[in-house]
């Protein structure tokens, strides 16, 4: 149970140091950070103020009909009346609020899909139970970029997201950028975002899809477009040579076990694609979807029993010796 709720702690406390910084540094759907976002906390406001109106004004009536007490019977008729009048006027008002909120959330929905752009960023998104895989599209195949559980996008550039999922429904949301969009397997769905100022916004999987799905999280980093074009070139790259024999030998560790068979380093052997790329791992952030900080501590225990911080995942326990795990972390570490 204490590992548990450290696991829980750590988490929580990664969250509210990446986050943007809305509803004091958690992520918020009140919060806007981008036209879609906008809207819907537009909706949304209208929604709870029209909402807590009628709730006043319905607890006003009950007030006065409470201190009232039971009409005598002379009143009957009068009072038949009136509570006529009353009701009819309550109908009409509430059929016109409801025709309100149907043609505000028609015209949002509209709304939402007014960004779409030939000049977008498209960014092929694909949930796995559980972590999210990112590849930046290009029609120059060598020109794409692919990484993990972090997107880097310009500010105030639309970005067209084409999702699906390898395994269960996911569901993708940034609350401060735009709502949710389900994966489906087989399926592609398409959603629309677009960052009105720098900052970092997690963002996380909003369907439950498994024992792990609370560690299914992400960050997008929205920055200007010189850093974004900084980092993008950077992306592009493929790993640098191992530059000492520490890191040689951690490469040829890496190569020699299981780890090239799931995951991709580029301008190397390993070429999977089951889990997380990690052509430029040490300059990412968070490892593990978010579950963890990417500091060599993490990694080292990551690599060692991923299952204590994150059970059920796919990811293979390994026994290694401290030089050779230490010689692996050098290389890790210098994926940058």
């Amino acid at each position: 149970m204490r590992s548990k709720r450290r696991q829980w702690t750590a988490a929580l406390l990664w969250t509210v140091a990446t986050s943007g910084s809305g509803c004091a540094g958690v992520q918020s759907a009140l919060d806007p950070a981008g036209p879609q976002a906008a809207r819907i906390n537009d909706l949304w406001w209208l929604m709870l103020w029209t909402c807590a109106g009628v709730f006043a004004i319905v607890i006003s009536a009950l007030v006065a009909a409470l201190r009232r007490g039971r009409a005598q019977p002379a009143e009957d008729a009068e009072t038949e009346r009136k509570m006529t009048k009353v009701v009819a006027a309550g109908v009409a008002v509430t059929t016109v609020i409801l025709f309100a909120f149907m043609i505000s959330d028609f015209v949002t929905g509209r709304a939402l899909w007014s960004l779409a752009s030939p000049d977008a960023i498209i960014i092929k998104v694909t949930g796995h139970q559980w972590w999210w895989d990112f590849e930046y599209q290009d029609p120059i195949p060598s020109h794409r970029v692919r990484t993990a559980n972090e997107i880097h996008i310009p500010v105030g550039r639309p970005v067209k997201l084409e999702m699906t999922s390898s395994d269960v429904i996911h569901s993708f949301w940034v609350p401060n950028l735009h709502g949710k969009t389900d994966l489906l397997t087989g399926h592609q769905t398409v959603t629309w975002l677009q960052a009105d100022r720098p900052g970092k916004y997690r963002g996380q999987c909003a369907e439950y899809c498994g024992h792990q799905h609370a560690h299914m999280a992400f960050v997008v980093i929205a920055e200007p477009v010189g850093q974004f074009n900084a980092w993008f070139d950077n992306e592009r790259h493929p790993a640098i040579t191992a530059a000492n024999a520490g890191q040689q030998r951690g490469q040829q560790i890496f190569m020699s076990r299981t780890c090239m068979m799931c995951h991709q380093i580029r301008g190397t052997d390993a070429g999977g694609r089951s889990a997380p790329e990690l052509t430029h791992l040490a300059s990412r952030e968070s490892i593990a979807a978010g579950t963890l900080a990417n500091t060599r501590d993490n990694l080292k225990g990551w690599i060692v029993d991923s299952q204590r911080f994150k059970p059920g995942n796919k990811m293979p326990s390994h026994d290694l010796g401290d030089e050779d795990l230490n010689a692996l972390l050098d290389y890790l570490e210098s994926l940058k």
